[in-house]
């Protein structure tokens, strides 16, 4: 009878996959042994594989390339990073060793930018596409970061004033995009996207506003709806009505000659995760190529803004499980070493899923259970709601420390949970451990912030005690 949690998981899956192998009865991830990351660093911890960035990165790239060699696509791909969803530095000085761009989408953004441009790190040419409701500083700051020669710097506009605020700050001729208030899939409370212009509006906008100004220049149509970039009717409606906008917009406006698609690549979220990344871009690509040919005009150049994909399966989190409490005759509940609305909280918010595996005890019989976290919060759990299935995982010995690991954690966890600071029923920030390869493909292993200790929350609280 097999009754090992590695027989549970090659009936269920296929096993091993590309960042997932083990060890003799240990998991490694892109080859890292996290044991001994536990070892050395001890739980909870976080963890962040930034090679990985890089790879995902240059995936992209390759599948765009290759759609557009096969349809004779006669424009360029560019890749920007979506800020928003790690801001981290260590992030941002990955991703742009692959001559890539950003997407920003707030004021302090742009302070970003200009830290980057200060190290060498990014230049004039770099595109820097500014997505977002503007207001005061964010206006403050384009203009700034414009008025300095940063010609690159596309302005998207998202409502009509703000064209008229950036003018009043920008003393040189600039260029912008529009974005398009995209209509939601019908699970929507709303029909309209609150960000952007409304699709049959676009065309009077650009001739009220835009067609005679001397100092404005529209290069750029933004299209991007909130479900990502999936195989379904509702997303082809949406792109398909999208290049409606710009075929007639670009008869009527020259100087358009760039599409932007956004983000929306889904990141791996259990073993049995299955996306064709190539196919959705060589259809992409093919839909663009045939409307524009359609339409008689010249195909864009295509622009995205992939942030959990760049950086979401670049990461993950380690915890020891602490104990079994045995609440019914059916329910056992592993208590892990952390708070999962502290460290992960899109568990708790959105009931999002990320894959979830044992780091050590492949070998042993497993059980079924629920994970809890140490808050006093009745909603500090990870339990079928959120995974693909129910969680089972080896059984709970008090004599053989159990280790989890949840993964591809990269993107927002730590913008939504807060980095520093104060978390909930005050359970500290974990250590976060940095991994990047030397010169010789060597892993090498980096102390990024030590765990939160209890004199840091004290003076953030107020309580300035000297001991």
């Amino acid at each position: 009878m097999k009754t090992k949690y590695i027989d549970l998981i090659d009936q269920t899956y296929y096993f091993p996959q590309e960042e997932f192998t083990l060890d003799k009865n240990q998991l490694l991830f892109h080859g890292i042994d996290l044991m001994k990351l536990v070892k050395q660093y001890g739980t909870p911890l976080k963890f962040s594989y930034l090679p990985q960035i890089s790879n995902n990165i240059q995936k992209a790239k390759k599948w765009f390339a290759e759609a557009m060699q096969k349809h004779n696509y006669n424009a360029e791909y560019h890749y920007c990073y979506c800020t928003k969803s790690s801001h981290f530095s260590y992030v941002l000085e990955e991703a742009l060793k692959n001559d890539i761009h950003i997407e920003t989408s707030s004021a302090f953004d742009i302070n970003i930018v200009e830290a980057l441009k200060k190290e060498g790190k990014l230049t004039d040419k770099s595109y820097v596409l500014c997505n977002g409701f503007k207001r005061d500083k964010y206006i403050k700051n384009i203009t700034r970061l414009i008025n300095e020669g940063h010609k690159n710097c596309f302005p998207i506009i998202d409502n009509y004033e703000e064209l008229n605020l950036l003018q009043e700050g920008i003393n040189t001729a600039f260029n912008i995009g529009i974005r398009i208030a995209s209509e939601e899939e019908p699970k929507f409370a709303f029909y309209t996207s609150r960000l952007g212009i409304g699709y049959k509006n676009i065309v009077p906008f650009y001739n009220r506003e835009v067609k005679d100004n001397p100092q404005v220049t529209l290069k750029m149509l933004h299209f991007f709806i909130n479900t990502g970039i999936r195989d379904t009717a509702y997303y082809w409606n949406e792109l398909q009505k999208c290049m409606k906008v710009y075929t007639s917009l670009k008869k009527i406006c020259p100087s358009l000659d760039s599409l932007n698609i956004g983000g929306g690549f889904p990141v791996k979220n259990s073993l049995a995760f299955e996306y064709d990344h190539a196919y959705m871009i060589d259809e992409i690509v093919n839909q663009i190529q045939m409307t524009c040919k359609e339409a008689d005009v010249p195909v864009p150049h295509i622009f995205t803004e992939f942030g959990s994909f760049t950086v979401g399966e670049s990461a993950g989190a380690i915890y020891q499980i602490l104990y079994q409490k045995q609440q019914n005759d059916r329910e056992k509940w592993n208590m892990i070493d952390s708070s999962f609305i502290t460290t992960l909280p899109d568990t708790w918010a959105i009931n999002k899923r990320f894959v979830m595996l044992p780091v050590n005890r492949w070998n042993d019989e497993y059980e079924r259970v629920l994970l809890g976290g140490l808050t006093c919060d009745s909603d500090d759990y990870y339990n079928s709601e959120q995974h693909m299935h129910a969680i089972y995982l080896p059984k709970y010995r008090k004599d053989k420390p159990l280790y989890i690991g949840f993964f591809n954690t990269g993107a927002y966890q730590e913008s939504i949970g807060g980095f520093g600071g104060i978390h909930h029923c005050l359970i500290p920030q974990p250590k976060h451990i940095l991994i990047q390869k030397d010169h010789e493909g060597n892993l090498v292993t980096e102390l990024f912030s030590p765990q939160q200790d209890a004199q840091d929350m004290l003076i953030t609280l107020g309580y300035n005690s000297e001991e």
